[in-house]
């Protein structure tokens, strides 16, 4: 998960000294300060919403300890629940925990409470009382991801410290063991829903998303990082000239076809994060487009003109997930350029810090644009018999284009459409202006290959050479020349002029 603070967080000095085995490496909590009580969308009356959108860079849903209210950011990147205040009533477990992020931390003493959540109950649920001061009063972090990734669970034990979808699931048999999340936008134009989430339900509307591609679980080969991840399509990113990025999956093992992205799905991250190919296939075209370290823990990302419009698509299973433009470049960090010209940042950021378990992490920016359902199936812990696979299906929402087009003219050209003028530079052979900032392989890594060659081949030149100093210096002595000391030999007497006799056979 990630989260944004005065701007935006990302990977900071903790995943330096880690590649983002554990699912925890991945959480931010620092929130936003500069989103007004009229920044944050609320429920829309036309359709059931659970979410608060602040500003597409967190989403919050609410729920009650012990009858007290919290405001909770969803995360389906994490596994535990924790809270900034204390809970009345609320028992000892007799244990702390701690889990650690990017930037920041929660840890405190483990307590139980009731939880109520989407119409459910559970006794006893087990939450962190975080004690750092990251978690503001009456805020917290609900984490929703598998819980094999659980702190809490790990240090309790399975059926004490199970998070709460997993208590959910257990109880209520009869309900389908499912969550589903629509991300809204904040500055759409024609549709400001904040976003809902259900679980064991469906949004009204969105129904048939059950009848989208099953996308498989990628399982991790680890007990504590876990996430919900799947397959893109091979070659599947149609960048903003209408043609299929090159991808090459760097996870070992993904998948017979290298070509597959291994992805995973992260409500926490308000920049989706690309490998450097990709972000650089996207934005480098850009008439005026700059690579740059952005403040506020934002870190490398490319920056273009808040008027150009980027259209950009996913495909999972063969079915396509347009981005809508407003989606593909970020306005709302108010960056300048040089001449004091706002600039937007490009959403999809070369990935800080690549990991061994997956390719890319879809956050926020990709999620507003597809209705995603998650199937617990055998990750409910303490399930004693095998009830299926888990798997993840995802229903596109932006299907009307036109409408995205005209939203972006609305929003970002004040109506005026002059996006007809807009051509991307050509495509040429560059430096990747992001290699060193985005953790890609430095120059030394990609000759490290290359290294035993490079070493014979300097060991055969060398050899080569002491071999042709030998030879001269061996042809040099036969030939005798007189030593300057001693006296000059006699000259010979001649009859005739020297070479007399000489009669050249041809002329030139």
């Amino acid at each position: 998960m990630k989260l944004l603070g005065a701007s935006s967080l990302l990977f900071g000095t903790a995943l330096l000294l880690n590649d983002l085995t554990a699912v925890n490496a991945l959480k931010l909590f620092h929130r936003r300060k500069d989103f007004s009580d009229e920044a944050v969308l609320r429920r829309r009356a036309t359709m059931s919403s659970d979410l608060d959108n602040h500003g597409d860079s967190q989403y919050y849903t609410n729920i009650t300890l012990n009858g007290q209210s919290f405001s909770v950011l969803i995360d389906t990147g994490s596994s535990d629940l924790a809270v900034g205040s204390d809970v009345p009533g609320a028992s000892s477990s007799g244990k702390t925990a701690s889990v650690d992020y990017a930037i920041g931390e929660v840890k405190g003493p483990i307590e139980l409470a009731t939880l109520e959540f989407e119409g459910f109950s559970v006794q006893n649920q087990a939450f962190i009382r975080d004690t750092t001061g990251d978690q503001k009063t009456g805020e917290g972090i609900i984490g929703l991801g598998p819980s094999s990734s659980s702190v809490v669970q790990d240090t309790l034990g399975a059926s004490t410290g199970n998070p709460p979808l997993d208590r959910i699931f257990l109880q209520n048999t009869s309900t389908p063991n499912y969550l589903s999340v629509y991300l809204g936008r904040s500055n759409d134009p024609t549709d400001p829903f904040p976003g809902d989430l259900t679980i064991g339900s469906l949004i009204s509307g969105y129904e048939n998303v059950t009848s989208q591609p099953k996308l498989s679980v990628t399982v991790v080969k680890s007990t504590n990082s876990q996430h919900w991840g799947s397959l893109l399509d091979a070659n599947g990113i149609i960048g903003p000239d209408g043609v299929a990025i090159n991808t090459t999956s760097k996870v070992a093992g993904t998948s017979k076809n290298t070509n597959q992205l291994r992805v995973i799905f992260d409500t926490g991250f308000t920049f989706p994060q690309v490998p450097t190919a990709v972000a650089d296939a996207i934005y480098s075209r850009v008439p005026n487009a700059t690579f740059k370290n952005i403040t506020g823990n934002i870190g490398g990302v490319w920056t273009i003109p808040c008027t150009v419009e980027l259209n950009v698509t996913f495909k999972f299973a063969n079915v396509s997930f347009p981005i809508h433009p407003l989606d593909t470049s970020l306005s709302q960090f108010n960056e300048v350029d040089e001449l004091g010209n706002p600039i937007c940042l490009g959403a999809f950021q070369p990935i800080q810090q690549p990991s061994s378990t997956y390719d890319a992490i879809l956050g926020m920016a990709f999620l507003r644009n597809a209705y995603m359902l998650i199937n617990f199936g055998d990750f409910v812990n303490g399930l004693t018999d095998k009830v299926a696979d888990p798997y993840i299906q995802l229903l596109p929402t932006t299907t009307d284009l036109a409408e995205a087009h005209n939203d972006f003219v609305t929003e970002r050209l004040d109506g005026i459409d002059d996006t007809g003028s807009f051509h991307l530079l050509p495509a040429s052979v560059q430096s990747d202006p992001t290699e060193t900032q985005s953790g890609s392989e430095t120059f030394a890594d990609k000759i490290h290959p290359y290294i035993p060659y490079i070493i014979a081949g300097s060991v055969a030149a060398g050899v080569i050479l002491l071999v042709a100093i030998g030879f001269c210096i061996r042809s040099g002595r036969k030939r005798r020349y007189q030593r300057l000391h001693e006296p000059a030999p006699v000259g010979l007497h001649h009859q005739e002029p020297p070479f007399s006799q000489y009669q050249p056979s041809r002329r030139y």
